[in-house]
């Protein structure tokens, strides 16, 4: 296969003309590091964002930085953390249960997937971070979205739209986002052994208060045993964590009230700013998940029925569970089958509310199930008229997201 890294926008879009005239299909993508995630793309080539690279704007007083997407994340943060600043939805390293490098994400991907982590339930999703790009569509022509500032625009928020299209829209060759400071100081609230249910009950209640609560996760105690953080790993049992940050005076406070009101729920324990820092660093590397070929589900729900979807899913088949965004995110881990256990979890989730996503699974299941939620016959009629606007020949990765779209 023909593997194209354009250096600019003017020559991707060459690229997307030729393959336009000579009727060819294309795999757009960074630098590859979640190409085992999606319906397997059949192309003629390969194009890639890793040739457009670099920083274009960095101004630290107005917490804005552009960057083309090519470039790496890692740079990207580096150069934040030299400002004492931070991607404030702290990104998810979906390279890790991909199969991918993640040393190697760019931070176009980042957005094409729309890769949120913890910090999501204080902060919103990396879309809305993201104030303005520039891209190349279907067609072969150079557009751009948003600008350098948050303001009330008109129209469709294109922003918003390719944020999360995994590359079949448009390719993004510059994104420009909002940064944040990094918090002074972050504590973490632990209470151990609790079942699914009052675990999660008790993320809500800590969601609930007054007190700034970051993160909020339960992890099964089954994944308890995968993890790094030695001191907890050696507890053995189910983990439900929290997660305070900002000035120390502020956290001093909150932490206090906040263990009053959780202390019905059990004995709550509590992790410096280093240990904390190690926890939610591997849980943003998803280190529970990793080095395992078992299909795996990201699953969205309502946070109170979490534990409902992960007891159905349990009734069909064993699986482990690890809940993010105070139960509004689960993680499950199946058995392997032909199929990855498509039908039972997608009745369950039916049954509850909610998207199913199969995130890691072997290429030829992939290929034979629905991968991403199935559309409902009105949200599939948009997609087709988007997918027709941004890209009429279907030359952008046919069938990554839908058969046949």
């Amino acid at each position: 296969m023909k593997n194209i890294r354009p250096i600019d926008e003017r020559e991707c879009a060459r690229v997307f003309s030729d393959a336009i005239a000579a009727g060819g299909t294309l795999d757009i993508r960074g630098s590859g590091t979640k190409a085992g995630i999606g319906r397997p793309v059949a192309t003629e080539a390969v194009v890639s964002s890793r040739a457009m690279r670099g920083v274009t704007l960095y101004e630290p007083n107005e917490m804005v930085m552009s960057a083309r997407a090519g470039t790496l994340l890692s740079q990207i943060e580096e150069d934040l953390a030299g400002k004492h600043q931070m991607l404030a939805f702290e990104p998810v390293d979906l390279a890790n249960v991909a199969g991918g490098d993640a040393r190697e994400t760019t931070i176009g991907s980042v957005f094409a997937t729309n890769a949120s982590g913890a910090r999501r339930v204080l902060y919103g999703a990396a879309r809305d971070h993201l104030l303005g790009l520039r891209a190349v569509n279907g067609r072969g022509e150079i557009f751009k979205a948003g600008g350098r500032v948050m303001k009330n625009v008109t129209g469709v928020d294109l922003c918003r739209g390719l944020s999360g299209s995994w590359g079949t829209l448009a390719m993004m060759t510059e994104v420009t986002f909002k940064v944040l400071p990094v918090p002074a100081e972050t504590r973490t609230l632990v209470l151990l052994g609790l079942v699914d249910a009052f675990a999660i009950e008790t993320l809500c209640a800590s969601m609930g208060t007054p007190y700034e609560v970051s993160a909020a996760v339960h992890i099964q105690a089954p994944l308890v045993k995968r993890l790094w953080h030695q001191g907890l790993r050696e507890q053995g049992e189910a983990i439900t964590a929290i997660r305070l940050e900002n000035f120390p005076k502020s956290i001093a406070y909150r932490k206090e009230r906040l263990k009053d009101a959780l202390k019905v729920y059990g004995e709550v324990h509590e992790l410096d700013h280093d240990s904390s820092l190690t926890f939610w660093g591997e849980l943003r590397q998803l280190s529970l998940l990793q080095d395992n070929s078992a299909p795996l589900w990201r699953i969205s729900t309502k946070p109170g029925a979490g534990p409902k979807v992960v007891a159905g899913i349990g009734t069909y088949m064993p699986c482990n569970a690890y809940y993010d965004w105070s139960g509004g995110l689960i993680w499950v881990e199946v058995p392997s089958t032909s199929d990855a256990g498509v039908t039972d979890i997608r009745r369950v989730v039916a049954m509850h509310g909610g998207h199913a996503t199969l995130v890691r699974a072997a290429p030829e299941v992939r290929a034979s199930v629905d991968v991403f939620q199935p559309l409902e016959p009105g949200l599939e009629m948009i997609t087709r008229r988007l997918k027709s606007a941004f890209d009429p020949a279907g030359i952008l990765n046919p069938g990554r997201m839908y058969a046949n779209i």
